[in-house]
C-alpha cells in the first residue's frame, strides 16, 4: 500500500454512507434493519456518519448485514477496494476462491503483461455487455 490508510471511523463513515444511497435507504431504515427502536434508529446511523461514534466489531457486522453488503465493504479504505470486495461479494464461495486464485496469479506478472491481461477482459467484458 502507497498511502496511509484513513482514520477508521471516517472510513467506516464514508463507506455506510455510500452503501445507504446505493441501496436508496434512509438512515432510519437502515438502523430498523440493524434491529435498533426506531424512535432512535436515525439518531445512531447520524452519529455513525457524521463520526461523532464508533462503530462497534458488533455493530459493524449488523449494519453490514441491515446494507446486504460483505463486512469488509465497511473497511475499504479506498473506493477501488471497496468495489472489488462488492464484486467479490456477490459471487459464491466457490466462485471467490477462484477468483482470488487469478488476482493472486495476476499480481506476481510483471506490470506490463498484467496491464495487458487486465485490458484484454475489460474490452471482452464491454463487448458483452453490448
Amino acid at each position: 500500500m502507497s498511502t496511509a490508510p484513513s482514520a477508521p471511523r471516517s472510513v467506516v463513515a464514508a463507506r455506510l454512507r455510500q452503501a445507504r444511497q446505493l441501496r436508496g435507504l434512509s438512515q432510519r431504515e437502515v438502523g430498523v434493519r440493524m434491529g435498533l427502536d426506531k424512535d432512535t434508529a436515525s439518531a445512531r446511523i447520524s452519529r455513525y456518519e457524521s463520526e461523532s461514534m464508533a462503530v462497534s466489531l458488533e455493530s459493524l457486522f449488523e449494519l453490514a448485514h441491515a446494507l446486504d453488503v460483505p463486512p469488509a465493504y465497511l473497511l475499504a479504505t479506498t473506493p477501488a477496494m471497496a468495489d472489488a470486495i462488492l464484486s467479490l461479494g456477490r459471487e459464491s464461495e466457490s466462485q471467490q476462491g477462484s477468483l482470488a486464485t487469478v488476482l493472486g496469479a495476476l499480481t506476481k506478472l510483471p506490470v506490463t503483461q498484467r496491464r495487458a491481461l487486465v485490458k484484454d477482459i475489460v474490452d471482452a467484458a464491454s463487448l458483452e455487455k453490448r
